[in-house]
């Protein structure tokens, strides 16, 4: 029986937020059933006239970056450990 691909109706984005500063987008995402997971990335920034271009790889991070992340970490783990069940 051959192996079935990367299926992306079964793919599923939980949570997620959004610097408005740097555009680094931190997501809990889900495949089929199982374990949620975060994922960092990708980066969506602005066009000059305030449009979204297309998203990027998130690349290396920031200070501005790390900043945002440690403001947000305890809401993200909390999201994060209430989605994947006892542990």
């Amino acid at each position: 029986m051959a192996k079935k691909g990367f299926d992306p109706e079964k793919d599923k984005v939980l949570k997620s937020w959004k610097s408005e500063d740097t555009g680094l987008v931190i997501s809990i995402n889900q495949y089929d059933v199982g374990e949620p997971k975060l994922q960092i990335g990708p980066r969506i920034l602005l066009k000059k006239d305030g449009s979204e271009r297309a998203p990027m790889k998130a690349g290396r991070l920031s200070v501005e970056d790390v900043m945002w992340l440690y403001d947000i970490i305890d809401e993200v783990k909390n999201e994060l450990s209430e989605m994947s069940g006892p542990m």
